[in-house]
């Protein structure tokens, strides 16, 4: 099995190489333009992103927590010839019959995903979330800790949920939304959009996601 570099030398990276070793895939080490070469306690940083060709008989995996952000470096990463994408699923994942995952995506710790479930490229399901049959989870989509969606839920491409979030079954985000922690979402949401509250009202808008 190939080995893992991981773009992005953040918190949620570190957790990737941990979700990664939990996966037995070997961790190469992290790519990232902002972080200092060389040994960083025990983590290796390789290289900027122009240095990706130098691991290309490695697996890659974009752990940027921000959907915007992360889309970028996917697209800049492809332009350039990448497209060897790793899935992560940790083994302790509880999944169900007739679940579709894409490229990139990883899935962590504790997740529950039921039955008849689309999830997509780039996707990021943060510890402990559970996803509700029927659900449909576009790319570049983040999903923090703890969140829980009813059934037949859509989360559109790039929306983001945070940490203790709740939605009820049927609703749809729409593209580049995004629901505050501990937020309740009983209605559809605008494009571009942060819900915040219980029942989640509509705070602010966001750049549009491209």
């Amino acid at each position: 099995m190939k080995s893992i570099v991981i773009v992005g030398f953040g918190g949620f990276g570190r957790e990737v190489a941990w979700l990664a070793k939990e996966c037995e895939r070997e961790v190469l080490g992290f790519l990232d333009d902002n972080a200092k070469l060389g040994k960083q306690g025990p983590y290796t940083i390789l290289g900027g992103l122009d240095s990706w060709a130098d691991y290309s008989d490695s697996e890659f995996v974009v752990a940027i927590g921000n959907p915007r952000v992360r889309k970028q470096v996917v697209e800049k990463l492809m332009a350039r010839g990448l497209d060897a994408f790793a899935t992560l699923v940790h083994p302790s994942v509880r999944m169900g019959e007739n679940v579709n995952v894409g490229k990139g995506t990883m899935i962590c710790a504790g997740c529950i995903v039921t039955v008849d479930i689309t999830i997509g490229n780039h996707v990021i399901l943060n510890l402990n979330v559970t996803i509700g049959h029927d659900d449909v989870i576009r790319d570049y989509v983040t999903v923090a800790p703890m969140v829980a969606l009813s059934g037949n839920v859509i989360l559109d491409q790039g929306v983001e949920v945070g940490t203790g979030a709740a939605i009820r079954q049927g609703i749809k985000m729409a593209e580049g939304s995004m629901l505050g922690m501990g937020g309740i979402l009983t209605k559809e949401t605008e494009a571009n959009t942060i819900y915040v509250g219980s029942p989640a009202k509509p705070l602010k808008q966001l750049p549009e996601f491209i």
